[in-house]
Parts: C-alpha cells; structure tokens; sequence
C-alpha cells in the first residue's frame, strides 16, 4: 500500500539566491530531524512525562506537536526542549489532516494502538519522490494481534480486549529493511505482554536510537543473529532523553562549501557522527573530516572536487537523504560520477531542477551519471521534497547570478536555520514571502 503526496497550500515563498561565492565560517548543527520524529512517537508510550531536548525548530516539530495534543497528551515546545505529559486516556485518533503532512504517520498510529488498543491514521504524507510503501507497518499491526482494515482516506485497527500481543514479525523489503516498520514493531512490543521479535531490522540511527530510549525507560531491547528482540511492559518511565545530531543537515552544509570552494567547521557534530558509507565518499571526493578539541569537526577541500562511483544503501551506508545534494556538488567534480539509488525504487526528482542550471545529468532506472564540472547558470526552479530543494539551493549558491529557488515550506519541514547558517557562512539569499 502507497501513500499519496501532499503539498502545503502556503507554499508561495521564494528564494533569491546569488551565488558563485565560497562558502566558509563555522555553523552549529541541529538536532537529527528524522530521529526527533521517531522520538515524539515514542514518548506517547510513556506513563509520565518525557522531555527531548536538542529538538530541530522545523515544522515537522510543530505538526507532531499538534498531533499529540489531538490525542490529548499535554505537548510543550520551548528552546529546543519537546515535552510530552501523556494523558490517562488517549484519543484514538491520528489528526485525519496533520497526519497527512509527516512522514511517520504509521508509527504515531503505531504507538496509539500500543496505548489503547485500538487506532485510526490516515495515510502518510511528507516527501512523494517515489511510491512509499506502508505494507510493514501494517503487517507489524497485525502481528500484534490488530484486525486492520484500509479505507480509501486511511486505516483503522483495533486489538481485542487483552490489546496488543507479543509477537514476531519480518520488517524487510525488496529494498532492505525498513526503518519506519522496525520502530512501529519496536513501540507495539514496547506495550506487549511479553518478548517480541522483529526479524531483519533495520539498523538506522532513527532505529538505534529509538531503542535507546525505549532502553532508558525501562522497556530492554537487543539485538542478535535472530533479530531484534523487545521486552514489553505495563509501565513505561520518563525522562530527559537527548536527540542526536543531525547527520543529513550536517553533510548538506558540509556539500555546499564544497560546491562552492569553500570549507566549514560543525559544532555539536564529530567524525563519528557520519556513516561510514557518507566519508568514503566524501573523501573519494577530495573532502578532508577532522575533529577538533572543541567537539566539532572541520570539513575542507584538498584541492578540486573529484568524481566517485557510489550507492545508497542501509546504514552504515550512504544515506539516501544525502544523495540529491551529492548530486548537486559532483555538479562541480572534473570528471563523470555515478551515484545509484538502492533504498528506494529511484529518487530523481532534482535531476529537472539541476538541469536548469546546466548541469549534464542522466537517469536511467536508479542510476544517475553526472558529468562535471558543469558551468551552473542562475535559474529559475522549484521541488516538492526537503532533499530536492536543498539541492537546487546547493547548485544555485554554487552557480553565477542571482537564482529563484521556490519550496521555501519544504526546507523549513527539515531544516531549522539553514538559510541563517548559510549566511554565516557568505551566503547571500533572501526569502521573499507571496508572489508569482
């Protein structure tokens, strides 16, 4: 089962970006986007409040936010902290409208059945560049004992009297395991009676991390040559719990000096921070990483951008929410790059919007061939994802004149301060509110 897309009606905002200057300074590095959502998730299995600090200022923050209210937990947002005070009884009901703006819809759903027994969740939304399959959440549901149906605005599941059972479910794909299905099996389990397991789990940062704090509330979580193993419980503690950095945000900032010549030092971020799949391809790509002794890291170019041969894949891969804007920097490499998509069936929707600044580009199936260094002129473009839109912004701040750039709405989804932070570097951009 597919999820449609969606698109923000106030997305008129657009971007004057004048480019062809280095990008250099020093840039602190938010809070990780795609774990923090998984996170909001989770903290609704708790029996006393929770506080996540270190939270990204997006709007994907505020619409989960509202989200957990419509459910009736009491939600406060303040300087990066997200506290969550679960109600005694919660509504049943994922917000049918909210829902359909984020991408982890189906593990919301997922932890309101693990409270209540029963859940209503329309289909998820978020980013569209390929059909987004939701058969393993569901699957997950159903192993847990839920009767789910599918209409035509959404799902609906409902466990018998007992709620969710300890189960067994498999969470792999065609392409790998899934990240969002391991974490809807993890908070199903989390409230079963007794040990579930999660065959092929997916091994993601969002997934590792989610089970450190299930972990840190008392719900244990292991791993072995089986799978994934998670120990349910009647109580589920609270706490502080720290999101980590930013892995996707830190390797944009880190592309578009490198696009643009130039270099940056990320506060809050280490070397360790990044798959191991994202530095060999940096460095096959002329990119130096170094930690400093203030806990963050110095990225720089050894000379001009070269071009490398690469693929996504599961972690400790390269990450497909990287592969759009090393597709904008090997704009700038002297030679030809190829850059395959393995987590999904393709992922090409800024190969339109990078061809509009000149750049040589050619898809076939999940395969991209770049061939650099391209001369990038201003444009005129827009996309309807957050990776998309960021690689437009990396192309345009790497090309000469002055380009417009809409999808405003869509960075703001999974960037808190990159246009403030690519000032801070030497960018020149303005945001320009309305209009044609």
């Amino acid at each position: 089962m597919s999820t449609a897309p969606t698109r923000d009606a106030a997305d008129t905002t657009r971007l004057q970006v004048t480019g062809g200057r280095p990008l250099s300074g020093r840039i602190p590095v938010q809070g990780s986007k795609n774990i923090a959502l998984h996170l909001y998730a989770a903290a609704l299995l708790a029996d006393v409040p929770v506080v996540l600090t270190r939270t990204p200022d997006i709007i994907d923050t505020g619409v989960c936010a509202q989200i957990l209210r419509h459910t009736g937990a009491h939600v406060a947002t303040s300087d990066g902290c997200f506290t969550v005070t679960p109600p005694n009884t919660i509504y049943p009901v994922v917000h049918p409208e909210l829902g359909r703006r984020v991408r982890t819809t189906a593990v919301l759903g997922a932890a309101v059945l693990a409270r209540t027994g029963q859940v209503t969740f329309p289909y998820p939304g978020g980013d569209a560049f390929c059909p987004r399959l939701i058969d393993r959440h569901l699957a997950a549901m159903q192993a847990a004992g839920a009767e789910v149906t599918a209409t035509d605005t959404g799902i609906r599941a409902r466990c018998g009297a007992r709620g969710v059972r300890a189960f067994t479910v498999d969470v792999n794909t065609p392409y790998g395991p899934s990240l969002g299905a391991t974490v809807t099996a993890m908070l199903l389990a989390a409230r079963a009676h007794g040990t579930s397991l999660i065959t092929h789990p997916s091994i993601e940062p969002e997934v590792t991390e989610t089970a450190r704090f299930m972990a840190d509330r008392g719900v244990p979580v292991h791993i072995d040559q089986e799978g994934m193993h998670v120990s349910g419980s009647d109580w589920v503690a609270g706490g502080t719990f720290a999101v980590a950095g930013d892995r996707i945000e830190a390797a944009t900032m880190v592309m578009a000096a490198a696009a643009t010549g130039g270099s940056v030092h990320l506060d809050n971020f280490t070397t360790a921070n990044f798959p191991d799949g994202l530095t060999s391809v940096l460095a096959a790509s002329g990119i130096t990483l170094t930690d400093d002794a203030s806990g963050g890291v110095r990225a720089h170019l050894d000379g001009p951008l070269q071009p490398v041969e690469a693929a996504t894949g599961p972690h400790p891969g390269l990450p497909t929410d990287t592969a759009p804007q090393l597709t904008a920097m090997l704009t700038r490499a002297e030679g030809t790059s190829l850059i395959g998509e393995r987590i999904y069936p393709r992922r090409d929707t800024h190969v339109q919007g990078l061809r509009s600044f000149g750049a040589d580009i050619t898809a076939t199936g999940s395969i991209l061939c770049v061939r650099g260094p391209a001369r990038l002129r201003n444009a005129t473009v827009e996309a309807a994802d957050i990776r998309a839109v960021t690689a437009l912004l990396i192309a345009a701040l790497a090309a000469n004149g002055t380009s417009t750039i809409r999808g405003m709405f869509h960075l703001r989804r999974g960037y808190g301060h990159l246009l403030p932070n690519l000032a801070t570097l030497g960018a020149e951009i303005t945001a320009i509110p309305g209009g044609p």
